[in-house]
């Protein structure tokens, strides 16, 4: 009975069915195949055409062949928003209310915050696989390492999956003394090496390449998760893929970003009179670095950039094997990044301090730290907090929190489920948790039924089939709302308006309010004009934490940064004066030598 009322209050919250229809294929119709293209770690604005200066010409003929949308939001990290899009339950009800490797430890232990995709859940790739479809998986899992828990045992038929949050794109180095080597599975079986030839990007591609051709024959439909580690750090590439940017970033992020922000204008991403987020108070105004330093930063971009490139070039080399099987126009493409542009510095943090384990494993395996040699195996390049804001333009922050930088990701839908314009451009609100109803839908395939014990949780997704075809302005009303917590900083949204509660000095360490549609970048705190509408939007969120067992962590990986970063003050353009005022020169007519 306690089982069935937190059912049915989590269907109330959301608005959901506690039993999810499947409206089934027309009869004779050929159902589609599916492929999620998830990035990860790219930013909102790092795709042509969602503004980016990189070169994404396939990402991009995707976008012209369906729809771009610009108002989908993901979950603040990679393995909660995974656990979303894979079971379509909220992250603290299927086993990653928490990272893993930063459970709190009044979480551990509960139920929702295992650390890996829990068996209250049911996967999308299960119900797939149930209703007629072939499954594959390529890339990054991050749900679990248990022979339980990987994908094998979690619906995928074939796969080829790093099991670990990131690692070398080369080879089979982690980045710790306790667990020195990435676990990678194939088809069930723990691997004990890696392919000849082996680059993380172009074998995925491979495997998968192989996976589709295995089976084609039979006529099965398909759905392919290809969970890309790029661009995640560290930046690792071949050869000839590192060069192809030098200089363009050496005017520095704030450049980059206006001229960002320009093209999403032009492009219609975003609306003209969008401001950019004030630049993070502890990042230097790039005009007042050397040269010397400014090509240094401008390299650890161009070597992101790469990334991108890169992973652009294998997607567009499975798009083309598609086409070439005759499969293509029959596939439905959904395409983002998985959460904000990385803007920590994790290998500082994971390395530590000398002396410590951590610090000498880093010395031994991770030491190539020559710029000659970044992108090499053993190297460690990330690009910091300014040009995680450049991926994120024009929005503030970045990974792991709650602005909008860390959650609102761009998002391309493709192929015959979409029915608007080609090319087109869609603002209704949309979040990573509709996936699950969405593509059931599509492929007319039932979610069991909720309510009883043991059952599975109710989706608290939306389809978005209605919306792609053209018969609703957004998959939501304007009373529905979407919420989130993680590490502790929390974040409710409703129509045009967010509350948000992060740590200092990211936030205020209080609720704070946004009119997202005036104000997209979250410039203006508008709480205390508001206090109402705060507390109305709180009652959400204690909805939300009934409705999904929301435990604040007695630890975060924030806690304490108040006390190590450079104090918050406001960043205004030209000043101080001081450091901006150039050489003065008085007329020529006025000029003379010194008297004797």
């Amino acid at each position: 009975m306690q089982r069935f009322r937190w059912s049915l209050c989590l269907a109330l919250v959301f608005g959901v069915p506690l039993v999810a229809a499947a409206q089934a294929p027309a009869p004779g119709a050929r159902r589609p195949n599916i492929v999620i293209l998830l990035a990860d770690d790219m930013g909102f604005s790092d795709i042509g055409m969602f503004g980016g200066e990189i070169s994404t010409p396939n990402m991009d003929a995707l976008a012209l062949d369906g729809v771009r949308f610009t108002n989908f939001y993901t979950h603040a990290t990679c393995s909660p928003t995974r656990s979303m899009l894979l079971s379509g339950a909220d992250a603290h009800v299927n086993g990653l209310g928490n990272m893993n490797e930063w459970t709190a430890p009044n979480q551990a232990g509960v139920p929702g915050y295992e650390g890996y995709l829990n068996a209250r859940v049911v996967t999308l790739p299960q119900l797939l696989r149930d209703a007629g479809y072939h499954t594959y998986m390529v890339g990054k899992w991050h749900m679990g390492k248990e022979p339980d828990q990987i994908p094998a045992a979690r619906g995928f038929e074939r796969d080829f999956s790093l099991l670990d949050g990131a690692g070398s794109y080369w080879n089979m180095w982690n980045f710790t003394a306790a667990s020195p080597r990435s676990t990678y599975t194939e088809d069930g079986k723990y691997l004990t090496k890696l392919p000849d030839g082996y680059y993380a990007t172009q074998t995925y591609t491979d495997k998968l390449i192989g996976y589709i051709d295995a089976n084609h024959a039979d006529g099965k439909p398909f759905f392919a998760y290809v969970s890309h580690q790029a661009p995640h750090d560290p930046y690792q590439l071949p050869r000839d893929w590192r060069n192809r940017n030098v200089g363009r970033y050496d005017v520095g992020w704030d450049a980059v970003r206006e001229a960002r922000l320009r093209r999403q204008v032009e492009l219609g991403i975003m609306p003209a009179g969008t401001q950019l987020a004030e630049r993070m108070w502890f990042l230097p105004d790039p005009n007042q670095l050397a040269p010397a330093s400014s090509e240094v930063i401008g390299r650890k971009m161009e070597l992101y950039a790469g990334m991108v490139e890169n992973m652009d070039y294998h997607i567009g080399r499975l798009v083309q094997h598609l086409k070439d099987i005759g499969e293509y126009d029959n596939t439905i493409f959904i395409v983002f990044g998985d959460n904000g542009a990385e803007g920590s510095d994790l290998f500082d943090t994971i390395v530590g301090t000398p002396g410590t384990k951590n610090y000498l494993f880093a010395a031994m395996h991770w030491s190539q730290t020559d710029q000659k040699a970044w992108g090499d195996p053993g190297s460690y390049v990330a690009y910091g907090a300014g040009w995680a804001q450049v991926s994120m333009t024009p929005f503030g922050q970045y990974k792991g929190w709650l602005g909008e930088g860390g959650i609102r990701n761009g998002l391309i839908v493709s192929g015959p489920v979409v029915k608007l314009a080609r090319g087109g451009i869609g603002t209704g609100l949309m979040f990573v948790a509709d996936v699950m109803p969405t593509l059931l839908e599509v492929a007319g395939a039932a979610y069991p039924h909720t309510g009883a014990a043991g059952d599975p949780p109710p989706l608290i997704g939306k389809s978005w089939v209605g919306y792609l075809a053209g018969q609703a302005a957004s998959p939501r009303t304007p009373q529905d709302y979407l919420a989130w917590e993680l590490f502790g900083n929390r974040a409710v949204l409703q129509g045009d308006w967010k509350i948000l509660w992060e740590y200092k000095p990211f936030g205020t360490g209080e609720w704070e309010l946004y009119n997202l549609a005036a104000d997209p970048s979250e410039r203006h705190n508008l709480a205390a004009e508001q206090p109402e509408r705060v507390k109305a939007m709180t009652a959400l969120w204690d909805q939300y934490v009934l409705a999904n067992n929301v435990i604040l962590p007695s630890r975060s990986p924030w806690e304490g940064l108040v006390k190590t970063m450079p104090e918050r003050l406001p960043v205004e353009v030209g000043f101080p004066p001081l450091l901006y005022e150039k050489q003065f020169v008085p007329p020529k007519d006025m000029m003379a030598d010194p008297k004797k």
